[in-house]
């Protein structure tokens, strides 16, 4: 990812990203880092930067966007007011509606559910013949997440505004949160002779107080079913572990763990949208 350019007007500040993902085939620039504090100052930098962003033959923008999917992206739409999760996008009080008035709509949205987990379970465990269940033994880090990227690059490359990185740039990603990880919370399925099939990536919510919620964040698998499974597996070692509810964090309202989690009896609390403008 190339670096972004900074610009600030008194009352509003962003980063422009000149090699974001494409969207329906056009050539896009990716608006992040929003600081916007003046709803005026707001909509005549986002009207200044579009513009900036036509005359160089862009054909769209995406916003709030840091460049790419795996950065951090989306802006909440609609809550129920709950404090935020750990690792939750986070959005200013003004990015919705200023990306509104430069005539952004949504082109891609997520919810966040939550369900008390007693709630979430089946009258009987999932399982798949041949197809192991573990939980990460907390060594060998960096192998861990080549492993995780490894995977990760064919089980999303069909997602939404997709843009494959470089293993070193996930490294990079993942380093800063290793020592926050809790290896109960993550998960691999494997086969009989060792093959990866599937991870799951969950962590406890240590911005709540008391007894956190555990965070269901990401799974992915290669194979029908495994998903299914690890999650399962997830939420019976969460109540293990003395959680009482689990947020389905970031869904897709099309992917398949939006319907999973509403079949776990999960309740939107929040949404999100990732915002678009054509040139």
């Amino acid at each position: 990812m190339t670096e972004p350019q900074s610009i600030s007007r008194p009352g509003a500040a962003l980063r422009l990203y000149r090699d974001a993902p494409a969207w329906d085939g056009m050539r896009c620039a990716a608006i992040g880092g929003l600081v916007f504090e003046e709803p005026g100052a707001a909509a005549q930098l986002l009207v200044e930067t579009l513009a900036v962003l036509k005359a160089e033959g862009f054909g769209g923008a995406l916003g709030p966007m840091d460049g790419d999917t795996w950065h951090s992206y989306r802006t909440v739409t609609e809550s129920d007011g709950s404090p935020a999760f750990a690792l939750e996008p986070r959005s200013g009080a003004l990015d919705y509606a200023a990306l509104l008035a430069a005539g952004f709509l949504p082109v891609s949205n997520y919810v966040s559910s939550r369900a008390r987990l007693a709630d979430t379970l089946g009258e009987e465990l999932v399982t798949m013949p041949g197809i192991t269940v573990t939980a990460w033994d907390g060594t060998g880090a960096e192998k861990l997440i080549a492993n995780v990227f490894a995977m990760s690059g064919s089980a999303f490359a069909g997602n939404h505004f997709f843009k494959p990185i470089g293993l070193d740039a996930f490294l990079a990603l993942y380093r800063p949160i290793l020592p926050m990880l809790d290896p109960r919370h993550i998960l691999f399925a494997h086969t009989e002779a060792g093959d990866l099939l599937g991870f799951l990536f969950g962590y406890p919510d240590r911005l709540a107080p008391g007894n956190p919620a555990a965070v269901l964040k990401t799974y992915a698998s290669g194979r029908r079913g495994v998903g299914h499974l690890l999650a399962d597996q997830y939420h019976r070692r969460a109540i293990a572990m003395g959680h009482e509810e689990v947020i389905h964090a970031l869904m897709h309202e099309t992917n398949v763990s939006r319907a999973r989690s509403v079949r776990h009896n999960a309740q939107v609390f929040r949404r999100y949208a990732l915002m678009g403008r054509r040139l």
